[in-house]
């Protein structure tokens, strides 16, 4: 199944009379948001938030290595990847949004993922990572000196790469936003959304 950011609106919006609704359905109107995807990642890691922000007027793109049809690990769900790192430019996003599942561990194997990735950080625009996605964050050697969470599996390495790893269900250090499990999704949606209206 390709999942399309219109049907994720549709479905997400549902109808709602109540005026103060209308008005969080605009609040990200003209804010743009990469989701960094790649063959593997987890489906609702990387379709809830993105229904989430969505839903609340921004728009987003799915970027990874080239453009593609790919799939999540845990469904036969698929993404459509719009366009490659390589054909963007940072500029021209507000935050970057990085889906956990087995896509960080493969997307980091790519020099230009992480020369992305990289250059978000540096920009100071939020990055938003939830289960495995800090991998890309580890290896584009980010993480130094920040208080982070994550999937357990990845906190040894997370420490590794000189971070202070907590276990909570979502935890922002600067433009870093991090959680841990797709039951920290609405923490780690909630969070994104309130690193894009500051």
């Amino acid at each position: 199944m390709v999942i399309a950011a219109g049907v994720l609106l549709a479905v997400a919006t549902g109808s709602h009379a109540d005026e103060a609704e209308g008005r969080q359905h605009t609040v990200l109107s003209g804010k743009h948001v990469a989701f960094l995807v790649g063959e593997g990642f987890h489906d609702g890691e990387t379709f809830m938030p993105m229904a989430y922000l969505v839903n609340r007027g921004a728009t987003v793109s799915v970027i990874g290595v080239e453009p593609a049809v790919v799939t999540a690990y845990n469904s036969e769900m698929t993404a459509v990847v719009d366009k490659s790192v390589g054909d963007v430019d940072v500029a021209d996003f507000d935050a970057l949004v990085i889906p956990g599942g087995q896509s960080p561990d493969w997307l980091r194997q790519h020099d230009e993922v992480i020369t992305f990735a990289r250059a978000f950080f540096e920009a100071d625009k939020p990055i938003a990572s939830i289960c495995h996605g800090p991998q890309v964050l580890i290896t584009a050697g980010v993480l130094e000196g920040r208080t982070v969470t994550c999937f357990a599996d990845v906190a040894d390495e997370v420490t590794e790469a000189g971070a202070h790893y907590v276990d909570e269900p979502m935890v922002r250090d600067g433009n870093l936003i991090t959680s841990r499990i797709p039951d920290d999704i609405p923490q780690f949606s909630a969070a994104i959304a309130a690193a894009l209206t500051e």
